[in-house]
């Protein structure tokens, strides 16, 4: 790895030389744009819309738009001129408790490697943060920008996690979650079995890209000539549920399959003792039980005799 940041911790009247690393790295499988012909490469030059003419790296400057039209041109001595009193300094502001941290907050990870000479105070802030089970908030000047980070312990090694200022994560305001919305008591608890099915202990080793697993098998397939290899289909994710209670328990029973487990006992079969004696002497009591007969029509009045009509 490659020190893209080299400064000093300041902690308290101790300072720890130190020099940073980017902790992670992106996988993506990354493209060019080419001539679909010939497979050249498209190139892009620096234009100015006022003159038409290409501008060098060189004259290029950062521009604040203004709307309207007008901007406001910064050069370089602008930024240089910047009161970063953190320009090669990260200074430990604060302790406090991890939970205390909204990972919403955090941004990019850094590896802190000390220095030679620095070995000993590095050891005594990461052995104190981890006794303590706390993080250091600090204030760190990257690429011409003051940051908030946090400094905690993983695997024996200071993380330097930049951060979001407050102001720049949005409010989460959505009409829908205003509406008076309760699950009932047996979506709860059958929305906790399925948690419970789902439980387990995270190991992000036993998850793979399988996009970018496919995606390098069509490369590799087109670079060794061979015919292009179809990535499987995804399961078609299902149709949504009307019965919510009865998808909680399809999912419930299709979790527990997954794993191996027997499927849950249906309500019949969870029923007690008791209530099976009681269900079938009801059973058998209505089978003794005797047809009641059917009650007899009734007669229709007889109609009246030619005599009576006549007299």
């Amino acid at each position: 790895m490659r020190a893209i940041w080299k400064g000093a911790v300041s902690f308290g009247l101790v300072s720890i030389a130190v020099r940073l690393y980017s902790a992670t790295e992106e996988k993506d499988i990354r493209f060019h744009q080419v001539h679909r012909e010939d497979g050249g490469r498209i190139k892009y030059k620096r234009v100015c819309s006022v003159d038409g003419e290409e501008v060098a790296y060189d004259d290029i400057a950062k521009g604040y738009d203004l709307g309207g039209g007008e901007m406001v041109v910064l050069t370089d001595e602008d930024f240089s001129d910047l009161p970063l009193t953190t320009s090669r300094a990260i200074e430990v502001l604060e302790f406090v408790p991890t939970e205390q941290v909204d990972p919403i907050l955090y941004n990019k990870a850094y590896y802190l490697e000390p220095e030679q000479t620095a070995a000993k105070p590095y050891a005594l802030l990461r052995d104190a943060l981890t006794n303590v089970d706390r993080v250091a908030i600090v204030k760190v000047a990257l690429r011409q920008r003051e940051q908030l980070a946090t400094l905690r312990v993983r695997d024996n090694v200071l993380v330097l996690n930049t951060m979001l200022w407050p102001d720049e994560i949005r409010a989460a305001k959505f009409d829908v979650l205003d509406e008076d919305v309760t699950a009932r008591p047996a979506e709860l608890a059958m929305a906790g079995s399925l948690i419970e099915s789902m439980a387990g202990d995270f190991d992000p080793s036993t998850y793979t890209d399988n996009y970018r697993e496919a995606l390098q098998e069509v490369i590799d397939a087109k670079v060794a000539g061979r015919e292009v290899v179809q990535p499987e289909e995804a399961e078609e994710a299902p149709a949504a549920a009307v019965d919510l209670m009865a998808a909680l328990r399809a999912s419930v029973e299709r979790a527990r399959a997954a794993r191996g487990e027997e499927p849950a006992a249906s309500d019949e079969e969870k029923a007690t003792p008791i209530k099976k004696a009681t269900a079938k002497k009801a059973t058998a009591a209505k089978k003794a039980a005797p047809a009641k007969k059917a009650a007899p029509a009734k007669k229709a009045p007889a109609k009246k005799t030619a005599a009576k009509k006549s007299a």
